[in-house]
């Protein structure tokens, strides 16, 4: 059975649905903080400037322009995985290994160009060259920084290097 327009949520409940989300993960992570509005601010601002203005965008596109204003996904992509990108961050104390993201920000403005107008196969060379280069540079920061806090960095790496080394010796011995 289809909903009819009554039947939907309004946005107005969807955004305080969000709120509420986000202020109950906020509470569970940051037991020894005090709740003020300043730390809300500091801790949410993504989520409450930066993201609904790519929804905007997006809202643009999809519920007022529709084909004529293709160009809008592109920033509305942007705007609004930068957002995402700076909440988690924001959230984890997570920028020396999530920047990447803005990188990937940009290929996702571009993929939803693609996707949206006329399938332009052009546009996969930079959207797979971004994407490519986010996933790197994801992929050795967040390596590097794993590393360092998994077990004290340097002691951890020494003990995985001679633990490394004893295998090949024993590999080696046992080979015909």
């Amino acid at each position: 059975m289809p909903q009819h327009e009554d039947d939907r949520p309004s946005g107005v409940l969807f955004f305080a649905g969000i709120a509420l989300i986000l202020l109950g993960a906020y509470l569970f992570f940051m037991r020894d903080e005090n709740i003020s509005t300043g730390s809300v601010f500091a801790y949410f601002w993504p989520t409450l400037f930066v993201i609904p203005v790519g929804i905007l965008l997006h809202w643009l596109y999809f519920g007022v322009f529709g084909r004529n204003a293709v160009g809008v996904l592109v920033p509305a992509g942007i705007v609004t995985t930068a957002g995402i990108v700076c909440q988690i961050a924001t959230l984890t104390d997570g920028w020396s290994y999530l920047w990447p993201g803005f990188i990937l920000a940009v290929a996702v403005g571009l993929f939803e160009l693609y996707w949206f107008s006329g399938r332009n196969k052009a546009l996969l060379i930079p959207i797979n060259i971004l994407a490519g280069a986010s996933l790197i540079f994801f992929v050795a920061f967040s390596i590097g920084n794993l590393i360092e806090k998994l077990a004290l960095g340097q002691p951890f790496l020494a003990i995985v290097f001679i633990l490394a080394g004893a295998f090949l010796l024993a590999a080696r011995r046992s080979t015909p």
